[in-house]
């Protein structure tokens, strides 16, 4: 059994407080032949700068230091990729580093860079990431893809991540889903969500109108998850400028605060011990006291079912941003749905609802800008840009792109940005006639998971307005 001592368990302390500057995107797509990378940086690293009304060059005065994420140097068949990128970006001799963690390498270059910041060796950093996987052919890709899982202990079962999502999703639907049909066009309907709000996002590169049983009826990848269940495999760039509150109000005066959590879990899926669930701030040990009897086979956490690292990311996260209750403290969240299954999983992982209880946050409409039921808004929508179902998972920018997607949430410019007739028209786009501005409102404080593999390494970004900090530094 897994137990840990109060050192391991210690809330991270900053040596002073973070901001997020701005932020910035390409467009995302399956394959950019007329585009090389350094463009697709280059065009992210350009609405960074366009959004706080400043050059890229009078941006690139203020950076120290720079964090770059790729996930496979395999895709653009470059070693060292983060090297190209910084001088194509006119950033010799500045120090850099390129990060991987999988499908958290987005989240992870955040978190290096927040805590280059946090600790004072920098005021201000760059964090780059960018995926090429346009230049071999899909399969090859997602051999590439599931190599970053155990060689000898995952692999055997199918090398292909859908594979391994598929032995979860089935455990899940026996015990928290008790094999119910309905709980199956549950996970339906994430997909449905996530590919109709992509078709809001001139950025998205998976925008689609289905419905439940266009899902259920695309072809098996692994049973039970259909194609429409999957990921997108993108190609595409974002990023995120972190500074200090000094440099931060010189370059905006609306600079928001930042927090980084992460946590990790062994690769051996089926070897993962077991171990008391971790609580997040408003939950007890009672209520995870008849979880077994509740759905039997459930008891042992985090099993098959779960993501610790996810649990941990946000142990760490909800505590140093002051968060006691996600579902009542944010206004909305971006969560790593690199399937419906972990969608769905991520739900209770974060806190939505209690572990088993995930398939209510899509039921009961709170998952939703709009509850399509009621007409009412969602109590914490998820996934507005279309999550990496709708919009992309260009590896090594998904982290950074739902950190991105968040703040202008709380910007109050997620509406112009995504409705901005020249923009769809330079993304050779044609705006729907029904476009819809999806933002949240007066949102103040939201999440960005970033995970990778089947829960290996995980990041939870949190971001608050200012003016709206739940805990004094």
């Amino acid at each position: 059994m897994i137990t840990f001592s109060d050192r391991q368990l210690k809330i991270p302390q900053m040596q002073r407080p973070v901001y997020l500057v701005t932020g910035g995107e390409s467009q995302f797509a399956r394959a950019f032949p007329e585009k090389r990378t350094e463009e697709l940086c280059v065009d992210a690293l350009d609405m960074a700068a366009k959004l706080i009304g400043k050059t890229k060059a009078e941006l690139k005065r203020y950076v120290h230091t720079a964090y770059y994420g790729h996930f496979a140097d395999h895709f653009g068949d470059q070693l060292l990729g983060e090297a190209v990128i910084h001088d194509r970006l006119g950033l010799d001799p500045l120090g850099n580093i390129g990060i991987k963690t999988g499908g958290a390498t987005g989240g992870s270059t955040l978190w290096e860079g927040f805590k280059t910041v946090a600790s004072g060796y920098s005021d201000c950093v760059l964090c780059m990431g960018w995926e090429r996987m346009d230049e071999v052919p899909t399969d090859e890709g997602n051999h590439l893809i599931a190599s970053a899982a155990d060689k000898d202990w995952e692999t055997p079962l199918g090398h292909i991540y859908t594979g391994y999502y598929a032995v979860m999703a089935q455990r899940y639907w026996k015990i928290f889903g008790k094999e119910e049909d309905s709980f199956r066009r549950t996970m339906a309907e994430i997909a449905v969500k996530h590919r109709n709000y992509a078709l809001h996002n001139p950025f998205a590169h998976g925008a689609k109108r289905i419905n439940v049983d266009d899902v259920l009826e695309s072809p098996v990848v692994a049973h039970p998850l259909r194609v429409l269940d999957c990921c997108l495999m993108s190609v595409g760039a974002s990023c995120a400028i972190l500074a200090d509150e000094k440099t931060a109000y010189e370059l905006t005066d609306n600079p928001l605060r930042i927090y980084v959590g992460a946590g990790s879990h062994t690769l051996r899926v089926a070897d993962r011990r077991h171990m008391e669930v971790p609580l997040l701030p408003h939950e007890t040990k009672e209520q995870y006291a008849d979880l077994g009897e509740r759905f039997p086979g459930g008891d042992r956490y985090p099993g098959f079912t779960g993501f610790l690292a996810t649990r941990m990311a946000c142990y760490y996260g909800y505590r140093m941003a002051g968060i006691q209750n996600p579902l009542e403290d944010l206004d909305m969240a971006e969560l790593h749905d690199a399937f419906t299954i972990s969608d769905m999983q991520s739900y209770e992982d974060c806190g939505f609802r209690p572990y088993g209880g995930g398939r209510d946050f899509v039921e009961s409409g709170d998952c939703y800008h709009t509850d399509p039921k009621t007409g009412e808004p969602g109590k914490l929508p998820t996934n507005l840009s279309g999550g990496l179902i709708g919009c992309m998972h260009a590896v090594g920018a998904t982290g950074l792109m739902q950190t991105v997607e968040c703040a202008l949430h709380i910007w109050d410019r997620h509406g112009e940005i995504h409705g901005d007739p020249e923009r769809w028209k330079a993304f050779g786009k044609e705006k729907p006639d029904d476009w819809k501005d999806l933002s949240v409102k007066g949102a103040k404080r939201t999440l960005a998971i970033s995970h990778a593999g089947v829960g290996s390494h995980v990041t939870a970004t949190i971001l608050a307005h200012p003016d709206h900090l739940l805990k004094k530094d």
